[in-house]
């Protein structure tokens, strides 16, 4: 089994010619064209061939490090929110002292 890269214009613009998977001195299990348009290579995935260019992935990192970003800052108001509260309750709790209402006196010695 072999599959045909084709032709492709790399990053820099320059036209790469086609070739046949597995390569000449390649892994023998490679025998599948994978890649992007601008990028190609022969791999042993079916499923690893990506029909775009590499920004459309770099716009798929940014947008998940910017949705990773926003959910750590809700995470962190959060927490800080807790603390806050948690330390208005304990800090404006009335501090009383137990009042037995009963004197003391000193054990042994009796009056009559």
């Amino acid at each position: 089994m072999s599959a045909e890269c084709s032709s492709y214009l790399n990053a820099d613009k320059v036209l790469v010619s086609g070739f046949s998977c597995p390569r000449a001195g390649g892994d023998a299990r490679a025998v599948f064209c994978c890649g992007f348009q601008d990028v190609k290579y022969c791999c042993d995935d079916p499923h690893s061939f990506f029909p775009y260019e590499h920004s459309y992935m770099w716009w798929l990192s940014v947008g998940a490090l910017v949705g990773l970003s926003i959910a750590a800052v809700v995470l962190f108001a959060f927490i800080i929110t807790v603390c806050v509260l948690c330390y208005l309750f304990i800090s404006t709790k009335p501090r009383s002292k137990l009042d037995t209402g009963l004197s003391l006196q000193m054990a042994g010695k009796t009056s009559c």
